[in-house]
Parts: structure tokens; C-alpha cells; sequence
């Protein structure tokens, strides 16, 4: 056979092989609805990996016992790990699998699963590396989430904005993803936030690979299920990890890996803004402590250095936003016939 043969026979064997898609559900507390969730997934997915974190409930019994899909591959975490130990223990397990595109579903039945292949098509045609659900996209379904869920997800978008860097993306807390496995296997596992953290920390870790993400319209369903999440006591830690995340982002993109005008105008602008905030702020002190007037000089050479910071960093956001990543890390099918 002739080496022209062989290509084409390669090339010919990629192009046959289906792809294989994977749903990991996460088990703590979902006892009541875990069994119609499963049903819920049409056989377009071939492989479900039901995760139980230390479930106290023993959903991973009670699915041995009661659950008939021959696609149900049970996972027990030792301990609890949270929902991202319970996510990341599905992927390691479907990357073993050879598994293609690893869906994440909750199990508290809050997540359609007839809508799987809205978050897998953009990632099978080469348009995304990962997909996450947005429920801000249509106006009149949101006035079924509730008032505390709708103001803390627009708050924590804009925060996860600056901290990821995908300004093209909202309700980054959304838990219903698909990541192709290629990109997973890039992720460092050991390094992600395990718990409700999670989401936006995925985002943050798939920016300093370059991964596109982009978002998928969905509906979500508020029922009888409890949510672990207590505003109050996360408040504190979200915003310190978006602080550290944004600050090692920034790090990695403009000073470690490349270097921009952006690099300049950021630490400039900074600079220019503190000098002039100080200098300004102390002036007007020392004015009014000797009751005299400021004068007109030192009100321009403080206003001065704040005008032109502020400019400096709209700059910076400007190129922030646009350096989004727009070209998929995976291979797609046409990608390999290159």
C-alpha cells in the first residue's frame, strides 16, 4: 500500500469515527430527583458518570439498587470533595474512556437535559472548546428566578468578567457545561477550586490556555430543591479568589507569556491615578487646614494625572476585551483533514 493510500486511509478513519459524549452528574443531596434527571438524557449521550461526593443520602446505592440505564457508570469520591472534586473525578474518568464531549448536569433537576445537544454542537463544529448555559438570554423566563439569585448572578458576572478575562460571557456561576476532552486534558485538575467556586475558577483556568467559551441559552427550573449555597458565608472568599485570579491572569497574559502597549498602559495608569488621587487629597487638606484657597496650578497637577490614568486604563480594558479567545485549542474533523 502506498503511502498516499495510508493517509487517506487515516485521514478517512478520523473522519468515520462518531464521537463519543458523556454526561457527569454530581450527587450530594439529589436522591429525589436523580432518577428522573437520568431518564431525562436522551441516548444521543452515551456514557452517564453519576459522581456521589460522600452523598449522605447514599445516592450511589440507591442508583445500584433502582437505576436500570446500562449507560450508568458509578463514581464514589472517599471523601467529599464538592461540586468541582465530584466534576473533575467525572472528566478524569471519560478522558480514560476516550470519551469526546463531557456534558456536566446537576443532579437537583434544575437543568433540561433535552437541551445536551444545543451545548455540544458548538463544540463537535470547531465554534467552541467549552460551552456554558446563560439564563439571562431571554427576558421573560427570568422573572421566574428568584429576585437574591438574579441581583447575586449579575454582581458575581461582572466580577468574573474582570477575573476570567471572557467579557463576552455572563452567569458564570451556571453549573451546565461541556468541555471537549482535549482541552480537559490541559486543565490542572489538582489546582481547580473544588467547590462553589468552581465554575468561575474553570473560566479563569481555560483563559491562561486560550480556550474559546461561549454561551448557551437555557431555562432553569426552580422547584422544591434546596441550594447549599449560602450568599453570606462565600461573600468573602469569592471576592478574594476574583482579586487573585484577575491579578494572575493579567500577570500570565501581559508580562509572563507576551508583552503589549497594554502592559505599559496598565501599571501607568495605575501610577497616574494614585499619584494624582495622593497628591490631590493632601493639597486640599493642607488648603483647608491654613484656610486658604487651593490653587489653580495644584488643582490641574493633580487633576491632571487622573484624567490621563483613567484614559491608560480604559485603554488596557479596551484591549482586554479584545483579546477574547476566539480560535478553538481542540480537533475538530475538519481541523484534522488539514
Amino acid at each position: 500500500m502506498s503511502a498516499t493510500q495510508i493517509q487517506a486511509r487515516d485521514k478517512s478513519s478520523t473522519m468515520s469515527k462518531s464521537p463519543r459524549i458523556a454526561v457527569v452528574i454530581p450527587c450530594f443531596k439529589v436522591k429525589a430527583h436523580i432518577l428522573d434527571v437520568i431518564g431525562g438524557i436522551g441516548l444521543d449521550v452515551d456514557v452517564i458518570y453519576a459522581v456521589d461526593d460522600c452523598c449522605p443520602q447514599e445516592t450511589a446505592n440507591f442508583l445500584a439498587e433502582n437505576c436500570r440505564d446500562s449507560r450508568v457508570r458509578i463514581i464514589r469520591n472517599p471523601i467529599n470533595l464538592g461540586v468541582g472534586g465530584a466534576v473533575m473525578a467525572g472528566y478524569r474518568a471519560a478522558i480514560e474512556e476516550g470519551i469526546t464531549v463531557v456534558v456536566k448536569v446537576d443532579g437537583d433537576g434544575q437543568m433540561d437535559p433535552q437541551l445536551i445537544p444545543s451545548f455540544i454542537a458548538p463544540i463537535l463544529t470547531g465554534q467552541a472548546d467549552y460551552t456554558k448555559g446563560n439564563r439571562f438570554f431571554d427576558l421573560e423566563q427570568i422573572r421566574s428566578m428568584p429576585k437574591m439569585r438574579l441581583f447575586g448572578n449579575a454582581v458575581l458576572s461582572f466580577m468574573a468578567k474582570i477575573s476570567t478575562g471572557y467579557w463576552d460571557l455572563f452567569d458564570p456561576t451556571n453549573g451546565y457545561t461541556a468541555i471537549h476532552t482535549d482541552v480537559a486534558k490541559l486543565l490542572p485538575f489538582d489546582r481547580i477550586s473544588n467547590r462553589y467556586f468552581f465554575e468561575t475558577d474553570m473560566l479563569f483556568r481555560l483563559n491562561t490556555i486560550k480556550a474559546v467559551a461561549v454561551d448557551v441559552p437555557m431555562h432553569a427550573k426552580y422547584a422544591d430543591e434546596v441550594s447549599n449555597l449560602k450568599i453570606s458565608k462565600i461573600i468573602g472568599e469569592f471576592l478574594y479568589k476574583h482579586a487573585r485570579n484577575c491579578s494572575k491572569r493579567i500577570f500570565y497574559n501581559y508580562y509572563l507569556r507576551d508583552l503589549s502597549i497594554a502592559s505599559i498602559e496598565l501599571p501607568l495608569g495605575i501610577s497616574m491615578l494614585a499619584f494624582g488621587s495622593i497628591f490631590g487629597t493632601y493639597s486640599w487638606i493642607n488648603s483647608a487646614s491654613i484656610g486658604s484657597p487651593t490653587p489653580a496650578g495644584t488643582v490641574m497637577l493633580a487633576a491632571l494625572p487622573i484624567l490621563v490614568g483613567i484614559q491608560l486604563i480604559l485603554a488596557f480594558l479596551g484591549y482586554d476585551i479584545a483579546s477574547v479567545p476566539r480560535r478553538v485549542r481542540h480537533r475538530t474533523p475538519v481541523q484534522s483533514m488539514q
